[in-house]
């Protein structure tokens, strides 16, 4: 799986101001909400703070990677956004978060969701691609995300 099989040009945000994880989420849910198969910006909204409750979706380095399993969602869904500053996110290595992934999956997609977490995960790490999300106009981020 590739990050360009969820995303599309118009879900990725650069400079989004946020003040705290819970705007940040529900600020992004609304963007989600079109691409989502009729669910409300509300229902994602609360399934991505129920998965935040279960631990941190902050994998460290400032990067999240928020995600949840929806009922009545039939295809995989994603948003990148580059915060306009750095908010507290509660991540693994206490550190702040500039970089926020979503993902919304199907609730029943198997094991397919692992493979699509993996996949982003890898990116991120990259320190060449997480320097070109954190600098880059967004053209260079559009490539960065999706290819060619």
């Amino acid at each position: 799986m590739d990050i360009a099989d969820f995303i599309t040009p118009d879900r990725i945000v650069l400079d989004h101001r946020a003040r705290d994880k819970g705007t940040l989420l529900l600020d992004l849910a609304k963007r989600l909400e079109p691409a989502c198969d009729g669910l409300t910006a509300g229902a994602i909204h609360a399934a991505l703070m129920a998965r935040e409750a279960l631990g941190s979706t902050g994998l460290g380095r400032g990067f999240a990677l928020p995600h949840a399993r929806i009922e009545g969602l039939h295809r995989f869904v994603g948003l990148f956004a580059r915060l306009a500053w750095p908010i507290p996110y509660d991540a693994v290595d206490d550190a702040p978060v500039d970089l926020v992934f979503v993902l919304l999956m199907p609730a029943g997609a198997g094991h397919e969701p692992l493979s699509a977490l993996a996949a982003i995960s890898r990116r991120f790490r990259d320190e060449a691609t997480a320097a070109t999300l954190r600098n880059g106009d967004l053209a260079q981020v559009r490539t960065s995300l999706l290819g060619g």
